[in-house]
């Protein structure tokens, strides 16, 4: 990696309680993703893959390291960002496992709304969800409300939500677990592209093996460890 990161990890740390029921969830990890880079995310349940990505996120914080996003120092024996609802906003697009999708609005307006709350003009911010919509192939189901989507459809419209505002760093928890393996090879082509044109960092947990040779680099963790890491180009 030749250009500086836009997610740096040195000595990351996470602990859940204290004394002799204390559980370590992670353990020293370091760990760098640049500009453009694809990185996938594997390991045994219970070994701090989504521990991780909530800690990269912002949404929870850890014991002990430090992180750094997008070149700015975010964590230090604290927080240095006042606000970390805008740092999230603004700059990480998070794919839940779960769609987690507003009930009370279209997938269109779930898309959009994204965009609306960063400023953008409605008008502007439904034809771009549209957009992003028809590239993952749901466009025709822009106007159904969530309880009407299939599991695989709520699923990526959740992907176009975290790709609306053009972050530079998206997360995703097992974002192609509930698609078929066509759907899910389009879902990470378009994260891949979106990495290479936006010059993005996509770190993605997962353990559906027939993604794997969209990642550039593998990284696995065992009990909260970084156990190795693979370049799937080599």
């Amino acid at each position: 990696m030749t250009a500086a990161p836009l997610v740096l990890l040195e000595g990351i740390a996470k602990q859940f309680g204290t004394g002799e029921t204390a559980v370590r969830a992670l353990s020293d990890v370091n760990l760098a993703v640049g500009p453009g880079e694809v990185v996938g995310l594997k390991g045994p349940s219970g070994s701090g893959k989504s521990t991780l990505l909530n800690v990269i996120a912002c949404i929870m914080a850890p014991s002990a390291g430090r992180l750094s996003l997008a070149g700015e120092p975010i964590w230090d024996e604290r927080y240095l960002v006042r606000d970390l609802r805008r740092l999230r906003r603004e700059r990480i697009g998070f794919i839940f496992q779960f769609h987690n999708l507003l009930p009370f609005l279209t997938a269109r307006d779930n898309v959009a709304l994204a965009m609306t709350l960063a400023g953008q003009p409605r008008a502007q911010a439904r034809q771009r969800a549209q957009a992003l919509l028809e590239e993952l192939e749901v466009g025709r189901r822009a106007d159904a409300m969530p309880a009407r989507l299939s599991g695989g459809e709520a699923q990526r419209v959740a992907i176009a939500r975290a790709l609306a505002n053009a972050p530079p760093i998206i997360l995703a928890d097992e974002p192609t677990a509930a698609l078929d393996s066509e759907r899910a090879r389009v879902a990470m082509d378009l994260l891949r592209r979106v990495a290479r044109e936006r010059a993005a960092a996509v770190l993605v947990v997962t353990h559906d093996e027939k993604i794997f040779d969209r990642f550039d680099r593998m990284v696995a963790l065992r009990d909260g460890r970084v156990e190795a890491e693979v370049l799937r180009s080599a």
